[in-house]
């Protein structure tokens, strides 16, 4: 059956229905698979690191998850050049201190998502008004450069926030058309109704925030930022699914990659556009087995993210690789790697701890503990506070290998 038209305002427009499939109604073998074992692998995520341990790798994987993010978007901006943009210190070339800028925003407001996840504040992932919200929070701050949308009949600024409404915010991506902009924002309504998450378990939940992410694409309701907001909102629907394992892996890394090459995202979107293939591919305008598809890579994209951080994440490996950091890269002898490993099983330590620690006197004990912190490895509230681990993109490349690993240009 393909999309009907109706007819609104005295224009032809197409009728929301054309994203139909929106969910499929029942789930192959292989899907329902790869859904129970991302559910189990994403349980046991940091489950025995301490909590102030996985909440300082969770600022780590922020920084990864926006790297790649914007490597998708072909804006290689490097991890300590975020860094650099997260403590104000931006370039002085226009067009890598807007990068910066950017990046800086795409981290604060995956926090604010992860803060509003964990108080149970975040509401319904796919409403409009969050997902409003998702676009508007990122574009804060955005130089009159970086909201300059170029287009065929003129250019226009972008608005945060706001849906494509007028003539001129129409588009075309790839082979991809989208709705028209008239009626964006009854897609959208549309969208908000059929990937409500309120009713649905777990299960369900995980398939709705794979095929959200590709129906929000294909509508591709704002003139610039879909992709971003697309990816942000996958984040938010992991956590609410539960599993989001409190941040300590990102889609964005798996997307960007791929599970063989660095274009299956790109190629996958592009399928899960087709049209119905015929009488036994759904009763939608689109075609369901392409849906399932890419649920289906999208969840095991999921999963070998997961499984990989888990890997990174174990405790006994990761003590490993923080003492030979310490002693190796560091240059600091064994007392301060027992010390940094202490850290890191505790969470954070009193600095009055620190010599019963390392077994050495007190004045010796404070030289050891100032010179980690000296490295900024550990790091406090207050100048005499608990001192707790410090990852940054730096020791990552010892620490957690193959974490930024790739430079991706053809997505």
């Amino acid at each position: 059956m393909q999309y009907r038209q109706i007819l609104r305002c005295g224009s032809l427009v197409e009728a929301p229905s054309r994203i139909e499939p929106c969910l499929p109604e029942a789930y192959p073998e292989s899907l329902a698979n790869v859904v129970a074992d991302l559910v189990s692998a994403s349980a046991t995520l940091g489950g025995r690191l301490h909590s102030r341990t996985a909440a300082s790798l969770a600022d780590l994987v922020r920084v990864m998850n926006c790297y790649y993010s914007n490597l998708i978007e072909g804006h290689n901006t490097r991890p300590r050049d975020i860094e650099r943009a997260l403590a104000n210190d931006l370039d002085t070339d226009d067009a890598r201190r807007d990068l910066q800028i950017e990046a800086r925003a795409h981290i604060r407001v995956q926090k604010d998502v992860d803060a509003l996840c964990a108080q149970g504040n975040f509401g319904e992932p796919a409403s409009a008004d969050r997902i409003r919200w998702l676009h508007r929070e990122f574009y804060e701050g955005a130089s009159p450069r970086m909201l300059n949308v170029s287009h065929p009949r003129g250019d226009y600024a972008l608005v945060p926030g706001e849906f494509r409404c007028e003539p001129l915010h129409d588009v075309t991506v790839g082979r991809h058309q989208p709705p028209s902009s008239n009626c964006v924002s009854d897609f959208m309504h549309y969208f908000e109704q059929r990937y409500r998450f309120l009713p649905l378990g777990t299960s369900a939940r995980i398939v709705a925030m794979a095929a959200a992410h590709h129906r929000l694409n294909y509508i591709h309701p704002f003139p610039d930022g879909n992709g971003r907001v697309s990816r942000l909102l996958s984040h938010s629907m992991a956590l609410q699914s539960g599993i989001g394992a409190h941040g300590l892996w990102s889609i964005s890394r798996g997307l960007a990659r791929g599970l063989q090459d660095a274009s299956e995202y790109k190629r996958m979107l592009d399928d899960a556009d087709s049209p119905r293939r015929g009488d036994l591919d759904g009763r939608g305008n689109l075609s369901l087995e392409a849906l399932i598809d890419f649920v289906t890579w999208f969840c095991r994209i999921a999963l070998d993210q997961v499984t990989f951080m888990a890997k990174l994440f174990d405790l006994e490996a990761l003590e490993d690789r923080l003492r030979r950091y310490v002693e190796q890269t560091l240059g600091m002898d064994e007392s301060a790697a027992v010390l940094a490993t202490v850290v890191l099983r505790r969470g954070e330590l009193p600095r009055g701890e620190a010599s019963s620690v390392i077994g050495r006197p007190e004045r010796t004990a404070r030289v050891v503990l100032s010179k980690l912190v000296a490295a900024q490895f550990l790091v406090s509230e207050t100048p005499k506070g608990a001192v707790r681990l410090h990852f940054t993109s730096e020791s990552a490349d010892v620490l957690f290998p193959r974490l930024f690993a790739g430079q991706l240009t053809n997505n």
